[in-house]
């Protein structure tokens, strides 16, 4: 356990955090980070996949638009990057520039069975943060960040994608997609 009243911030004690609270903070927040992953996003990914035939997954409204599989390499690799890298300090081979560049034909069954390996290791690594590893500064693509930074972020990111695939789906079907909310 850390004791949070002595950290070296810069931050006066009035807004320090206290232990006990940090760790129930912390508990409440990787339980669910790992259930909007695993249990609200992917299931939503599924779904618009479920109804796409595989040319659809790869059609791009225009040159400068992702297309859903180009979506889902670069959740595959953010999510890798951040939560695998980042924050469970694995190291990760990644080219950004290639989930974006490729035209496929990648299969759904092939981008999905990716997809859910990567959210199966990231679940991993959530699994097993403490409050001390959640302060912890590391360095990213975008300068140190703490762990909880790259957490968020890689939570927050996931659900931007999954919108837009989402949103990609409905204009590709005109599905009525039931997602559950």
């Amino acid at each position: 356990m850390i004791d949070a009243t002595s950290a070296s911030d810069g931050r006066d004690s009035q807004s320090q955090i206290s232990e006990r609270t940090l760790t129930i903070l912390d508990v409440a927040l990787l339980t669910d980070a790992r259930a909007f992953l695993r249990g609200d996003y992917l299931p939503k990914i599924e779904r618009c996949l479920d109804i796409l035939g595989e040319e659809d997954v790869w059609w791009r409204a225009n040159p400068g638009s992702n297309s859903i599989g180009n979506l889902i390499l670069h959740l595959d690799g953010s999510t890798r990057s951040w939560i695998l890298g980042v924050a469970g300090g694995r190291r990760v081979v990644r080219d950004r520039d290639a989930e974006f560049s490729e035209r496929g034909p990648l299969a759904k069954s092939a981008l999905l069975a990716r997809l859910r390996a990567t959210l199966a290791e990231a679940d991993e690594v959530l699994a097993v943060l403490d409050e001390a590893t959640l302060l912890e500064r590391r360095p990213s693509s975008k300068g140190e960040v703490t762990v909880l930074w790259a957490v968020l972020h890689g939570v927050e990111h996931f659900a931007m994608h999954t919108g837009q695939i989402i949103m990609l789906t409905k204009l590709r079907t005109a599905a009525v997609l039931r997602l559950g909310d």
